[in-house]
């Protein structure tokens, strides 16, 4: 007790606030949950606001949970296995399995020293602090969320919407409990029946009746069900996700000696998760052979396909950001940015651009479009309306407000009739949600708070010296390693006047693109000092990015995240893009579509390179990492071997298969990462090349069932398969995500029935002698099924072109293409390059 006194005291007075402001909420309650994480505060030196905003990122899933248990899976179609990802006997495996990190102040039942005795008291996960509350409501009605007792910050002084506090309840931040890996959350389920599920798992703590798999009527070729999938079935938790389940990391600067088992000081908010498998994790209840599985488990760790709910049918993983030294993020001016702004008053406005909230004093929105100085947020500079917005925007990534807002404006990949709902995607409406959503105003009257977290101590950068430094003071606290020292030990390794070397190789080289002073826009290299500190902010004045959008074409690197569409006009995050974005010409050298704004990579960051390797935006270029999990059922890596032969695509034997690094995130084990990917980004012509193949034949089923009197039912429509193999040629996962069957389905009806029609508008699209050709095959096609209901694959083998460029939305194959800068330096300059960067 006098511990939470004290933090109390601490939360209401060593926590400056960063700005004048009016009065915060001094009664709310601390909870024993809570105390790690206001002890972070105050080792980081956070303020306030800053303080608030981690306790958001960290906890916040602003109502996702129902979408995690109900939505994803009955609406979406996409099951989540949680008690396979969360079950608290396999805690020691989580991360190598999952790359999800453990919370510190979890426990496996039955453990000594945790409050719970056995498995069956916490329904077979960890037991975390603000359970012996959540625990007594299971199965029943009135849980008390921990975030009604969250302790705001003041409110900003010049605050539209002041002098008084208007923020929404706290209550629809949602933070229930841990569920023992940081950022995914725990909610007690009052329609749970525990007589009803000690009947199918056989006691309370195993799920085995409920995640267990069915087969299906029609047979091994059909992928296997389960009952996550049963709404009459309900589970004892409803489960959420904060932002920082992709975000959390281990601390660089001071990481765990045992991975599995980390304190609070080695954990980090904003840095990535470069071993996360979200992607696996969001499909683990699902067969592998299910086309929701090969088009959300092709991400390496680290990256996740951003896209795969909002899906926009191109295959595009990108690593989590790491949120580094964003007080010196470049920004751009001038941007043409249509959205809603806060207002005191909506009098003499119209209703559709002009909203007040009802109950509040003058708390009015207004939509207008302005010149404004944004952040390129995302891979290719979309997320352009602002920082705040940007922020919000990963809630509704993430899941929240799912139903109020988008679920609705998602396409569904098995509609194929253009006419019906759910054939394409619609824009989302950010009025409407705010309006509709009380989880969306939660968080949104609260993005400051998150926004000065970016720019707390918690995101300065994570350097090789302090890192060195901090092992040698864990044996000596008086110990230092200075900057000098780090350049004398690498030059031992890599020669002498390396690093000077190496800075003049970066100038001339690399600033062009990855250095934000101005002098390198003006192309003045020679007078650039990469180490220089910025007087204003404290922190190193270059972000070593200038984050301008550069053309695919001339980076090179695997294109498909480019070409990715949500943010065009008439799709789902229409809004959360600016005009400016959208009106960017398509990059000329490309053959697949690329207009409204795409084809495009922003210049990103180097800071702190040598702490994230693999590089590039899907983690391709460097060793394949793996966790080598003990559960082999979760060892993703041995699923999906990458290296390929380079001719025809097919995966190499085991025995020419380099082999895959373990996760390891000490200091040695990210600097051996960084040396060897620094190797491969330098000599693209030795890089063997990486393609994600699958693994098996996966089928979309596309019509009603009908029953015939036999055993089995009788699929009425289309039966519309992706062979693994063609002529001898492994197939590459992303053609899954990328074929744009809707559309292929769409032309083979209509070339049977409006075949000048379909003619006119691919003659148009790829000339007069591919486009006749294209009509020709989709005849074929056509007269084959006809004739032979379940010829569609023997059809495509024998037109592979049709899959894999005409009805594709990226052609690319090869991961770890690209970024060829730097192959013509000598072998002393790449190894002077390699050494200079491990100083920044």
């Amino acid at each position: 007790m006098v511990r939470l006194f004290l933090l109390a005291i601490a939360l209401t007075v060593t926590l400056p606030s960063p700005r004048p402001a009016h009065a915060a909420d001094t009664t709310a309650k601390v909870h024993e949950q809570d105390i790690p994480y206001v002890e972070a505060c105050a080792r980081e030196g956070l303020n306030a606001s800053e303080c608030a905003g981690r306790l958001i990122w960290f906890k916040a899933t602003a109502g996702n949970d129902r979408f995690h248990t109900y939505v994803f899976q009955q609406r979406v179609g996409v099951l989540i296995d949680w008690f396979r990802v969360l079950r608290s006997d396999e805690r020691g495996d989580r991360f190598r399995a999952w790359g999800g990190i453990n919370d510190p102040s979890c426990c496996t039942p039955g453990e000594a020293n945790c409050p719970a005795k056995s498995l069956d008291e916490t329904y077979g996960l960890d037991w975390c602090p603000g359970d012996e509350e959540l625990l007594k409501y299971v199965g029943k009605d009135g849980y008390r969320d921990p975030a009604c007792d969250f302790r705001d910050a003041p409110l900003a002084e010049g605050d539209v919407h002041g002098p008084q506090d208007q923020r929404q309840s706290a209550c629809d931040l949602k933070f229930g409990t841990s569920t023992g890996m940081l950022g995914v959350r725990k909610f007690p389920n009052p329609r749970f029946n525990l007589e009803q599920w000690v009947k199918l798992n056989g006691r309370a703590g195993s799920w085995e009746g409920y995640n267990g798999k069915i087969p299906a009527a029609a047979g091994s070729e059909e992928p296997a069900k389960s009952r996550l999938l049963d709404g009459s079935v309900e589970p004892p938790y409803l489960i959420g996700t904060a932002c920082g389940s992709c975000h959390i990391s281990f601390d660089p600067l001071n990481p765990p000696a045992d991975p599995a088992n980390p304190k609070w000081e080695n954990i980090k908010g904003l840095l990535g998760n470069q071993y996360s498998r979200m992607s696996e994790i969001m499909v683990s209840g699902m067969a592998t052979n299910t086309l929701e599985w090969q088009m959300f488990a092709h991400a390496r760790p680290g990256t996740t396909d951003t896209s795969a709910i909002p899906n926009d049918q191109v295959n595009n993983p990108g690593t989590m950001n790491a949120l580094i030294n964003i007080p010196q993020r470049p920004v751009f001016a001038g941007e043409k940015v249509l959205k809603w702004r806060k207002v005191a008053s909506c009098e003499g406005k119209t209703a559709p651009t002009c909203w007040c909230e009802p109950g509040r004093d003058n708390k009015c929105w207004e939509k207008s479009l302005k010149e404004e100085t944004v952040h390129h947020i995302l891979k290719g500079g979309e997320d352009s309306i602002g920082a705040l917005e940007a922020i919000q925007r990963v809630y509704f990534n993430i899941g929240s407000c799912s139903e109020q807002c988008w679920v609705n404006h998602l396409t569904d990949l098995r509609v194929a009739d253009p006419q019906q709902r759910g054939f394409g995607q619609t824009p989302f409406n950010i009025g409407q949600c705010r309006r509709d959503c009380p989880n969306f105003r939660a968080i949104e009257d609260r993005l400051v708070n998150v926004l000065d977290f970016f720019m707390s101590a918690e995101a300065r950068a994570t350097d090789l010296r302090e890192a060195r430094e901090n092992q040698r003071r864990a044996a000596d606290p008086a110990a230092t390693y200075a900057l000098q020292d780090l350049i004398a030990d690498l030059e031992k390794e890599f020669g002498e006047g390396a690093v000077a070397r190496g800075q003049k190789v970066f100038a001339n080289t690399c600033a062009r693109c990855h250095s934000s002073q101005p002098e390198a826009a003006a192309g003045q290299f020679d007078a650039l000092d990469f180490h220089k500190v910025d007087a204003k902010s404290g922190l190193r004045a270059d972000w070593l990015g200038n984050d301008a959008p550069t053309l695919v074409s001339e980076v090179g690197t695997f294109r498909c995240r480019a070409l990715h569409s949500n943010h065009m006009t008439g799709k789902i995050w229409q809004e959360y893009g600016s005009e400016t974005l959208r009106a960017q010409p398509p990059d000329p050298n490309l053959k697949e579509p690329a207009d409204g704004g795409r084809s495009y990579y922003r210049n990103i960051s180097l800071l702190n390179l040598w702490a994230h390797a693999p590089f590039m935006h899907n983690n391709a270029v460097g060793p394949e990492l793996c966790g080598q999990p003990e559960n082999k059922a979760n060892a993703f890596y041995a699923m999906r071997p990458r290296y390929v032969d380079g001719k025809d695509l097919s995966l190499l034997p085991p025995e020419q298969q380099p082999a895959c690094w373990a996760y390891d995130p000490s200091v040695e084990g990210r600097f051996a990462l960084y040396k060897a990917s620094m190797d491969a980004l330098l000599h693209p012509d030795q890089r063997m090349p990486k393609v994600t193949l699958l693994n098996e034949d996966v089928t979309l089923r596309v019509g009603p069932r009908l029953w015939d009197g036999t055993d089995k039912e009788k699929l009425v429509g289309f039966s519309l398969t992706i062979p693994a193999n063609i002529d001898g040629r492994g197939v590459n996962a992303g053609t899954v995500g990328n074929f744009q069957h809707k559309t292929f389905v769409v032309d083979l009806v209509q070339a049977k029935f409006k075949p000048d029609e379909v003619e006119a508008r691919l003659v148009k699209q790829w000339g007069p002698e591919e486009g006749k050709r294209i009509l020709a095959d989709l005849k074929g096609i056509t007269e084959e099924v006809t004739s032979q209901p379940n010829g569609l694959i023997e059809a495509l083998k024998k037109r592979p072109y049709l899959v894999k460029q005409i009805y594709s939305s990226c052609f690319a194959e090869i991961e770890n293409a690209g970024h060829r800068f730097g192959e013509d330096l000598s072998d002393d300059d790449k190894k002077a390059l390699t050494a200079f960067l491990a100083t920044l």
